[in-house]
């Protein structure tokens, strides 16, 4: 008897907190960087009675923005629902939520399908901890609660934990680019739920398993770990003859492993139904045109572009594109580029231009803490300077490498550091025959090495130029005088 083939069915539910300005349904502040506990907090969204919520249009312009972005379906109407399950971070015993009626139906993002996403109020943080007398106690901080959240469910097409995990990235980078969230999953803005079955061909047709969720997922390689898990772990049970138990399940970073949480609750069980305190929202009253107008080229568009116009590879465009601010920073320095290097060279000029900026730019900014490539004191333009002396044989690469540093520290022009510091690269034969004479006096054993045959010792004699001349030597005309001077 054949082992029975299992193919994974997963399905991912990941949600993101909006940058509004307020509230979901109130004017508090959303300000996740708020650190004392219970500061942005009213009336509404700690759920008093009479309180009543008023929508925030911002977050629905975002969820529209993303909507188009996905290529989804938006309805003509809208409405919000009223989730109910009791748990303290949950101040009004229900949340409001949507249904049946979600701002976005449908859509796609880097291959998978989308079911819809749907705009809700974020719970409150619970924080459990003991007090001063070694008591367990439990903490809520509703600063969080209300805060506009998006949930995107997919369809269960995902197949493997690196293609969940491939999806949940390229979601946070698509939100990121269009302003309408930071999603740094480990601040919790950005939430990534996997559901999990293993299905079986029956008569050709793809038969689902018992579908189990996992929570408590702060990373996207905890999410990639979490289904390898479950996967392996789904597959014993049936090979033992068990079944899986429909559940809520959740991820231990540290032993690698899921464990159970809870029986998982059906759609009935949150007796869903329409928000009696808000209406239904007319989509019409918004203006699509100016909210398409507002999304910038987008993750893939960006790549296909750069790679197309630039030439650049794989592995330079995922360094590039997965930073907006940077990918626009390049693209500045390029575009300052095309007239220096013209058609022929441009692609030369480019790829010298990725790899000061991806290795001895980030490099600089690594080491100093730095992040944020905007507060840069480097331009674009300046950059460009520095290329175009690279390309031009005027500064070595050692030399150029030292012009940068001293642009990231101060800024400034580097034509003008060039000057200032007299670190242009040395290429006249006769200015360097002197020094090279006297490197070859001072070394006959490695003249001897080169004599019987050893030609690489070349490089040692070029070497040593170079120190002397503190890199601003053109390595070509050391390497062609003292192979001359050596014969």
């Amino acid at each position: 008897m054949s082992e029975k083939k299992y193919i994974p069915v997963i399905g991912l539910e990941i949600h993101a907190e909006l940058n509004t300005r307020t509230k979901m349904f109130c004017d508090c502040l959303n300000d996740p960087k708020e650190s004392i506990p219970n500061t942005n907090i009213c009336p509404v969204c700690v759920g008093h009675p009479g309180a009543l919520p008023v929508m925030n249009r911002e977050a629905i312009e975002s969820m529209i923005k993303i909507g188009m972005a996905l290529q989804g379906e938006i309805p003509a109407v809208s409405k919000f629902d009223r989730k109910h399950y009791f748990y303290p971070d949950l101040p009004k015993g229900y949340q409001i939520s949507q249904y049946d009626i979600p701002f976005v139906f449908g859509g796609i993002l880097n291959g998978v399908a989308i079911t819809r996403v749907h705009l809700e109020e974020d719970a409150a943080k619970n924080t459990h901890t003991t007090d001063e007398g070694g008591a367990q106690i439990s903490l809520v901080d509703y600063n969080r609660a209300g805060l506009p959240l998006m949930e995107l469910v997919t369809e269960p097409v995902i197949r493997s934990g690196e293609e969940a995990g491939a999806f949940a990235r390229e979601l946070q980078l698509l939100l990121r680019y269009l302003g309408v969230a930071d999603a740094d999953m480990e601040k919790g803005q950005m939430r990534v739920e996997v559901n999990i079955s293993l299905g079986t061909m029956v008569e050709n047709k793809l038969v689902f398993g018992t579908k189990v969720e996992v929570k408590n997922i702060n990373s996207f390689k905890a999410a990639e770990a979490s289904v390898a898990y479950e996967i392996k772990r789904q597959k014993e049970v049936l090979e033992m003859g068990g079944k899986i138990t429909q559940e809520t399940r959740g991820w231990d970073d540290v032993r690698r492993l899921t464990f159970s949480q809870r029986v998982k609750e059906e759609a009935n069980d949150y007796r869903y139904f329409p928000d009696p305190d808000l209406p239904a929202v007319d989509l019409s009253q918004f203006d699509f045109a100016k909210l398409k107008l507002e999304i910038p080229e987008l993750p893939q568009a960006k790549r296909v572009r750069f790679q197309h116009e630039y030439g650049l590879s794989e592995g330079q465009l995922e360094v590039l594109i997965p930073n907006k601010i940077l990918a626009d920073y390049f693209e500045s320095a390029a575009s300052e580029l095309t007239e220096e290097a013209g058609r022929e060279n441009f692609p030369q000029y480019v790829k010298t231009l990725v790899n000061y900026i991806t290795s001895d730019l980030k490099g600089l900014m690594l080491a100093a803490g730095e992040k944020d490539i905007s507060a840069l004191k480097v331009t674009p333009e300046n950059f460009a300077d520095l290329i175009v002396l690279v390309e031009s044989g005027k500064v070595t690469s050692r030399v150029a490498k030292d012009i940068l540093k001293k642009m990231y520290e101060k800024g400034g022009d580097p034509n003008v550091i060039l000057q200032e510091e007299g670190l242009e690269q040395v290429s006249d034969v006769d200015s360097l025959r002197p020094m090279a004479e006297k490197i070859i006096a001072e070394n006959p054993g490695p003249v001897s090495q080169f004599q019987s045959g050893k030609e690489n010792v070349i490089m040692f004699f070029v070497g040593a130029a170079m120190k002397e001349l503190r890199g601003k030597g053109n390595p070509k005309v050391l390497q062609e005088l003292f192979k001359e001077l050596l014969k």
